[in-house]
């Protein structure tokens, strides 16, 4: 759907990080009850048939995953050319495949998938490289209101929250 609002309306998209829960452990966590909930009141439902109309595949998770490492080998993406790619695929693995992004082996996995080295950008992202990086991205979509995800800035000015 962004590959057909960026060829419709000829824009640029940048993919910023954002956590919803910052709290989250390294481990990830159960989904809260607020969210339970959302999905007995068809939320889910939506969801599932909104990927349906656009040929897509939705796999519901039963946890939040911590995004941190993922954010930061997004980062390595980025700085290699390859940051929609790499972004596409990972989107695939959480929301098609239900798979764990918080785990090494399936951001590995997506970085091969797009001709990234996955070693070296395992080894600079444990090494720190993009941590204050990805930190400053955050503390910015907080500073100017972000909520959720995903939110489309517009010009810095107008936001678009939701899928």
């Amino acid at each position: 759907m962004v590959d057909q609002l960026k060829a419709e309306y000829k824009v640029d998209v940048e993919w910023r990080p954002f956590y919803l829960r910052p709290d989250t452990p390294p481990e990830g966590m159960d989904l809260p009850d607020y969210v339970l909930r959302a999905r007995a009141n068809g939320s889910e439902e939506r969801l599932s048939n909104m990927a349906r109309m656009h040929g897509l595949k939705f796999a519901s998770t039963e946890r939040i995953y911590n995004t941190r490492i993922a954010h930061e080998a997004t980062e390595y993406a980025r700085e290699h050319g390859k940051v929609n790619e790499f972004h596409r695929v990972v989107f695939r693995k959480v929301y098609a495949d239900g798979q764990d992004i918080s785990k090494w082996d399936v951001l590995r996995s997506a970085a091969e998938e797009v001709g990234l080295d996955a070693d070296v950008m395992q080894t600079v992202v444990d090494n720190g490289k993009y941590t204050a990086e990805v930190a400053g991205q955050v503390r910015h979509a907080q500073e100017i209101g972000v909520t959720g995800v995903p939110t489309y800035v517009i010009n810095d000015r107008c936001a678009v929250v939701g899928a």
